[in-house]
């Protein structure tokens, strides 16, 4: 039988709330981002997250370092749409004010957080302000008493750290919380992330943590969150990726795309060009995704260079465009032949075809 991700069992999860946004059940899987600004930089900070927010994000990661950071949080939650994460590392007062400053998430860290009377003092602050929480747990910052129990990171030392945090939460009778068992080694988060799911019913933040370039670190978290979620684990996704947040948020989808599990935006099916090819396949992909980066309505999009594999991918895509003799190429709408064009600037024209059927699309909503 054909296996799509329609036909995959995906985990069952408690539901959770972070701000307006709902994570678990069968709610849509999110995507996330971090912010890179000095966030006492509220301006700077404020315009990021709005980047953020165009390229489509759920929810958005802010680092709290410091008093002013905390602080700054109060301006910067009334000028942006998408839920604030407050990222507190050390120091839980941060986290306390985050909350009353406007956070509709806090990720702490139980390995630097500190005493269990200081995440009970944190936990008292996200009841108080309707603020959820997540178990942030790291290869690269497992409590002392794990790693020397364990001599180093491995997947039951996330698991037990993440664990024993559950427990703190539970025993204050808190439970709006979610979970990440991250690392940067591939196969040691896989495998923390499937025992975990398999011990616990609360919703799981995906990522591969500090991945890499866009590059390298495209693939690692492609491969990474890709299996989890073939395997119906995962209820969040952030992409970590030493670039822009924008860039981590495309990728993101990317995957939830390729997947068929979010199709958010234009999804373009192009071959990788050969002697074969009757317009410049590679230059032409290129320009078509940055100018119709803005589109949010799901569509897919078939650029294919010769007649070897044009027809048959267009079949399956709302416009196609096939490479034909003679500068005359076969546009396809909804997999049927539509008209022959000659002779035309193909970014340009392309573009405005699809963002007619954009339009046709919500203007039929």
């Amino acid at each position: 039988m054909y296996r799509s991700y329609q036909n995959i069992n995906r985990r069952k999860s408690k539901s959770i709330k972070v701000g307006n946004v709902k994570i678990g059940d069968n709610a849509p899987i999110s995507v996330q981002t971090m912010t890179n600004t000095l966030t006492q930089d509220i301006i700077s900070t404020i315009n990021q997250v709005k980047r953020i927010e165009k390229a489509g994000a759920d929810l958005v990661r802010i680092s709290i370092p410091d008093k002013d950071s905390s602080l700054a949080l109060k301006t910067i939650c009334k000028k942006i749409n998408i839920p604030i994460i407050a990222d507190v590392h050390f120091h839980y007062k941060r986290a306390i004010e985050s909350a009353v400053n406007g956070a509709a998430c806090l990720r702490i860290n139980p390995g630097n957080i500190g005493s269990v009377d200081k995440v009970k003092e944190v936990i008292k602050a996200a009841k108080d302000n309707n603020c959820a929480i997540r178990i942030g747990v790291n290869g690269g910052s497992l409590e002392k008493k794990i790693l020397e129990k364990y001599g180093e990171p491995n997947p039951e030392a996330l698991v037990e750290s993440a664990m024993y945090n559950v427990k703190v939460l539970e025993d204050n009778d808190f439970f709006n919380f979610k979970i990440s068992v991250k690392a940067s080694d591939v196969f040691l988060a896989i495998s923390a992330y499937e025992i975990l799911a398999e011990i616990c019913n609360y919703p799981l933040h995906l990522g591969i943590t500090e991945a890499g370039g866009r590059r390298l670190g495209s693939v690692k978290s492609s491969i990474g969150i890709g299996k989890l979620l073939l395997n119906g684990i995962g209820d969040t996704i952030r992409v970590s990726l030493s670039d822009e947040p924008e860039e981590e948020v495309k990728v993101g989808f990317d995957i939830l795309r390729s997947l068929n599990i979010r199709n958010k935006g234009v999804k373009i099916i192009a071959c990788p060009s050969c002697a074969r090819q009757q317009f410049p396949v590679i230059d032409t992909v290129k320009k078509l995704e940055e100018s119709l980066d803005d589109i949010s309505v799901p569509l897919t999009v078939s650029i294919i260079g010769c007649v070897v594999n044009g027809p048959g991918e267009a079949a399956m895509t709302n416009i196609g465009i096939t490479g034909g003799g003679n500068n005359t190429h076969m546009i396809y709408f909804e997999g049927k032949k539509g008209h022959r064009i000659k002779n035309k600037e193909l970014v340009s024209y392309l573009s405005n075809l699809i963002r007619k059927k954009a339009d046709k699309i919500i203007q039929h909503k």
